[in-house]
């Protein structure tokens, strides 16, 4: 498995993790852990999509990396 492969799979890995665990009723869609697993794991597969070349994927999980970066800014605000 290449370094890009291991980026690339990395940052899906989290983003899918954060997708069941909220499905599955073990986290709150709108916790500070399931916006920093949907940031962290954008931020990486945005990282492997620039390693790829791929400008479509890297406009898609930069996008995805900054909602979430958004997200988990405005759970500071919460009481």
């Amino acid at each position: 498995m290449s370094y890009t492969d291991i980026i690339s799979t990395t940052g899906v890995s989290l983003i899918l993790l954060a997708f069941l665990l909220s499905t599955f009723k073990r986290i709150r869609s709108d916790s500070k852990f399931y916006f920093a697993l949907n940031m962290i794991g954008g931020a990486f597969a945005c990282y492997g999509s620039y390693l790829l070349g791929s400008l479509p994927f890297i406009i898609l999980e930069g996008v995805w990396t900054l909602v979430a970066f958004i997200g988990l800014i405005k759970t500071f605000g919460k009481s």
